[in-house]
């Protein structure tokens, strides 16, 4: 395959200082697609990330003073890169953020250098949502003004089979952490980013694709385990999904759960809502409510399975034009 190929991996992105924390956090306040303030996002975006920016520093300090986000999503370039150029596709694999470095208009640019026959826009959201997988859509159109028709886009890669079984391997992983006698009666919780409830009732695919990717990952696994589902990481005083993980958490061990994976479903890199949320801040919960080994399973990362099914959804865009 002669064709030269531009793959852009669309990500979140994460401070990669504490001192980058409050511009990050106004770049995501003033994402319309996910806060629709009719006027004054702007001046909403700098108040709001100044007075949060305090308080999130010190969750950031506690996992190593910046996001691991970035250097996942570099790791998983290289590889992937490496994966397509061995398969003989000729292909350049950038990275575009959404709110931090390198943000679309650094990857546009190396584009308008090159004349790419193909460009692929590849989130690494497998389920899409408009505030996700949509807003960083939005955001590459914005500032791309090239030819369309060379643009090709992923939507969502949720029902997978290798990215299914890439979780799977992790889980089992996961399960490994715990001592032989207790791995018999380990319970699942998988933690799903949370979204308001108004936009899963207005359309998105978002939670019917979480659900199925839970439902195959189970299946794949013969339903070995006890599972749960939770949603985390809301903001802002609108209802978003339930129940939320610190309830769920909180319930299972009432309820008498003792040995807890949580499954981090809806990321595909560790970040500060791994490493913090679940990993520090509800461990916490977990402990006073008497559920004595709690532990997260490891992002994807540098899964290679996760990287086989990134190559081959490339693969199979190249095949089909």
């Amino acid at each position: 395959m002669n064709n030269k190929i531009a793959v852009i991996l669309l990500n979140m992105g994460g401070p990669d200082s504490l001192e980058s924390i409050e511009p990050f956090l106004y770049n995501l306040f003033q994402d319309h697609d996910i806060f629709k303030i009719p006027f004054g996002q702007k001046i909403f975006a700098k108040i709001i990330s100044k007075l949060r920016a305090p308080k999130v520093a010190e969750q950031y300090k506690l996992i190593g003073g910046k996001s691991p986000q970035n250097e996942h999503t570099e790791r998983q370039r290289e590889l992937l890169e490496k994966s397509l150029s061995s398969g003989n596709i000729n292909a350049d694999v950038l990275i575009a953020m959404r709110y931090w470095k390198p943000l679309s208009e650094e990857s546009i640019k190396i584009i308008n250098e090159n004349n790419y026959d193909k460009i692929i826009l590849l989130p690494l959201y497998p389920h899409f949502s408009s505030v996700t997988t949509g807003s960083s859509f939005n955001e590459w159109w914005r500032h791309y003004d090239g030819d369309k028709r060379k643009v090709i886009v992923i939507n969502n890669y949720h029902n997978q089979q290798k990215y299914l079984l890439a979780i799977s391997k992790r889980i089992d992983e996961g399960i490994e952490m715990f001592s032989k006698e207790l791995q018999n009666s380990v319970e699942l919780l998988f933690s799903a980013h949370s979204v308001p409830q108004s936009l899963i009732a207005n359309g998105d695919p978002y939670q019917s694709q979480i659900l199925e990717s839970i439902r195959s990952i189970m299946e794949l696994r013969n339903y070995s385990e006890k599972h749960h589902i939770s949603y985390q990481s809301k903001v802002g005083p609108v209802k978003w999904l339930k129940p939320s993980t610190e309830e769920k958490v909180n319930e299972l061990g009432k309820a008498g759960v003792k040995n807890l994976l949580v499954i981090p479903i809806s990321f595909v890199s560790d970040h500060i809502e791994t490493l913090y949320e679940l990993n520090i801040e509800y461990r916490k919960i977990a402990e006073e409510n008497n559920i004595t080994n709690y532990k997260v399973m490891t992002g994807l990362n540098d899964s290679p399975m996760f990287i086989e099914q990134l190559h081959d959804l490339i693969l199979n865009e190249i095949k089909n034009e």
